[in-house]
């Protein structure tokens, strides 16, 4: 592959959110990460997910439902400690489990009412994966020789297995791609400002997020959902942003998406379905979206496992699948719409 004939990564932030349309349901869901005990202490994990109902135009808006955590996570994923808010009988289980698909697993096994019940606290849950692999990268906007530090401290045998293990892991990294071929980017980041997903001109259109000081990663998600009683139709409009704190003030975004999709609201299947790439670090990254529309005909109720089937690897992109796992939620945002609540 020649990187010379390959456009650039996305570099344009969709933020902040628009306003909340007229009756609509948003969900928004945040992960803050920071390490209060310096580098090597590990992190402070803070999940919030919230729930907000705006009825038609004129009338207030209405809180719905709100979940939350605090967990302390080692730096090899495992999870010290974890607290629920509103207390959640049995997340003491999750002690001593690891970030990655296995914790997915683990919560399926032993919370599966969480899933069925379309929690809020779910979402966050199943994104301390995610969010714990990508985390430390904070760091390299932190340090601007991260990077270049941490393969200098490595043998040759070290780095050379390092990037063996990223190859076909995901789209953007399939073997000859630049992420793992060494002519990318000295810094595996998208040097982009990421903005704010709060709009100064709709201050209920999001909970309230951490901003400590020092080092800090965000794994931010909206999800807008509507119904189109004449067309029987759920629309959704979606974002998904994993971004940093910068040292010298704001933040920068390592990846972003935006999807809209229209769903059949009798059988939920997915009609459309337009990703948008936004930010993201490698040339290569974008082309993960045209594999995604594999999902239009598939049901919201298996959304999950249709897109670990059908977008494994290198056949997806980790954070645009892990938007559209996300799409798991809309029946439980659109039932808020078919009576509201009073």
């Amino acid at each position: 592959m020649v990187l010379e004939t390959l456009s650039p990564p996305p570099r344009s932030t969709a933020n902040p959110a628009p306003p909340r349309p007229a009756g609509s349901v948003r969900r928004t869901s945040s992960i803050d990460v920071c390490w209060p005990d310096g580098e090597q202490g590990g992190r402070l994990f803070v999940g919030r997910v919230r729930d907000y109902l705006t009825p038609a135009v004129g009338k207030p808006g209405k809180l719905l439902d709100f979940a939350g955590f605090r967990a302390r996570i080692a730096d090899d994923k495992t999870i010290d400690a974890i607290t629920a808010d509103p207390a959640l009988p049995g997340i003491e289980q999750l002690v001593g489990m690891r970030g990655g698909n296995h914790l997915r697993l683990f919560l399926k096994e032993t919370m599966p009412h969480l899933i069925t019940d379309g929690a809020p606290i779910y979402l966050a849950l199943d994104d301390i994966s995610g969010t714990a692999l990508v985390s430390a990268f904070a760091w390299s906007h932190w340090h601007g020789d991260f990077m270049q530090s941490m393969r200098a401290r490595m043998t040759p045998g070290e780095l050379a297995r390092l990037m063996a293990d990223r190859v076909n892991v995901c789209w953007g990294l399939q073997e000859g791609n630049s992420g793992v071929s060494g002519d990318g980017p000295t810094r595996d980041v998208a040097e982009t400002e990421a903005g704010d997903v709060r709009n100064s001109a709709d201050p209920e259109g999001w909970h309230e997020l951490d901003d400590p000081a020092g080092p800090g990663f965000r794994r931010a998600r909206r999800i807008d959902v509507i119904r189109d009683a004449a067309a029987g139709l759920i629309r959704v409009d979606a974002a998904f942003q994993d971004s940093v704190a910068l040292k010298q003030g704001g933040r920068g975004a390592i990846h972003e998406y935006n999807l809209a999709v229209t769903i059949d609201a009798g059988t939920l299947e997915i009609l459309t379905l337009e990703p948008e790439a936004r930010i993201l670090p490698f040339a290569e990254c974008p082309g993960a979206i045209h594999n995604a529309r594999r999902l239009i005909g598939s049901n919201l109720g298996r959304i999950r496992d249709s897109v670990l089937t059908q977008l494994r690897g290198p056949e997806g992109c980790t954070h645009l699948n892990d938007a559209l796992r996300a799409l798991a939620e809309v029946p439980k945002l659109a039932g808020y719409l078919e009576t509201p609540p009073a």
